[in-house]
């Protein structure tokens, strides 16, 4: 095979928030129900994460000592760099949120400025926040005040086309010392419907200076991932659900961008192997019970992307107990993948979002 060039991209050099050197430009986006540590830890052992970021967390909740947030920001030595999204509308809660995690240990603390969610809207949080340019301001400035460790925002492009209201809001946090911003390139009011608006942020790119800008939204292969740097100039790329489908997609891309090629995503036993791996994460944070309960939600994912059969599917997710969940795992890795050679390339698995309308979510 001949030598392949690397991609030539927008900003080759190293990216930074504040003082901190990313290890690679790609990074876990905070995707709710799924972003736990188990799965980081998966995606790092893989190669290629950048940053892993947190599922979102109310600040109210944390500073509640809300059982159910102090897990999701649970970490570990291996789990770095890390990063926790918080959202909330009252400044001196996310303020105190914010130097409790500090304290806490972690890397960089994220604002969620893009949640479409009703319940996390009406709070005055998530994609609300677009809204309402000078309580925002104050509620990121207040935060980034209160700590030392780099404060990054992720947002959507406004609230709706008519309301395009991101490239000031980017430009106005890097005055306030903001390290990074994350766009999702859709409005509030698209949800995931359509196509992401990658010329909507290219206009986020352009309204910066220095700080890098992190491009988000339908990023499933690498072509995509170029598509979105050539397009946007954007500095780094943040991964979702595309990363729920193919975990391997990190590598991919660092191996990408550093030689023009890379290896396909993992087969079958491969999968297997990593589901196992991550539930057995999984359950030594929640206890054999609770974790076989919470595990399924994900494994629905993992055994729709092996082309695990219906039927085997069913079985697992009735399974109550550790050796009920062997005893169908033992089966679904003996029958191997439906219709296909268990050692191919598997088909890309699209996972699905919300749909109806926004405001009902």
């Amino acid at each position: 095979m001949e030598p392949v060039e690397p991609p030539q991209l927008p900003h080759p050099g190293p990216i930074y928030y504040g003082s901190m050197r990313l290890p690679s430009r790609y990074l876990i986006s905070p995707l709710a129900g799924y972003t736990n540590l188990s799965f980081r830890r998966v995606c790092r052992e893989l190669g290629g994460v950048g940053l892993g970021t947190t599922d979102l967390v109310s600040a109210r909740a944390l500073m509640q000592r809300s059982w159910k947030s102090l897990q999701l920001i649970e970490t570990c030595p291996e789990d770095r760099p890390f990063a926790v999204q918080i959202f909330g509308g009252d400044p001196a809660i996310m303020k105190d949120a914010a130097q409790y995690l500090e304290e806490y240990g972690v890397d960089s603390i994220d604002i969620n400025m893009g949640c479409p969610v009703a319940r996390i809207t009406a709070s005055g949080g998530g994609s609300a926040m677009m809204c309402k340019a000078n309580e925002t301001m104050h509620l990121v400035q207040s935060v980034v005040d209160a700590v030392r460790v780099p404060v990054t925002v992720k947002m959507r492009l406004g609230w709706d086309d008519t309301q395009i209201t991101a490239p000031q809001f980017a430009r106005e946090f890097e005055q306030i010392g903001v390290a990074a911003v994350a766009i999702h390139g859709r409005t509030r009011a698209q949800g995931f419907t359509g196509v992401v608006n990658l010329d909507g942020i290219r206009q986020v790119v352009e309204a910066v200076e220095r700080i890098p800008v992190v491009g988000n939204g339908d990023v499933r292969t690498i072509a995509d991932a170029e598509r979105m740097f050539q397009v946007t100039g954007c500095h780094a790329i943040s991964i979702g659900r595309g990363a729920l489908a193919n975990p391997w997609i990190f590598r991919q891309l660092v191996e990408w961008e550093t030689t023009g090629q890379c290896g396909p995503p993992g087969s079958f036993d491969d999968r297997m192997q990593l589901f196992r791996r991550q539930f057995g994460y999984f359950e030594d944070q929640q206890g054999p019970d609770r974790g076989i309960r919470l595990f399924r939600k994900m494994a629905h994912w993992y055994l729709k992307a092996m082309r695990v059969s219906a039927e085997l599917r069913n079985e697992y997710q009735d399974a109550c107990t550790p050796d009920e969940v062997e005893a169908v795992l033992a089966k679904i890795s003996a029958a191997g993948p439906k219709g296909m050679n268990r050692d191919g390339r598997l088909p890309d698995l699209h996972v699905p979002v919300p749909n109806g309308p926004v405001e009902r979510w």
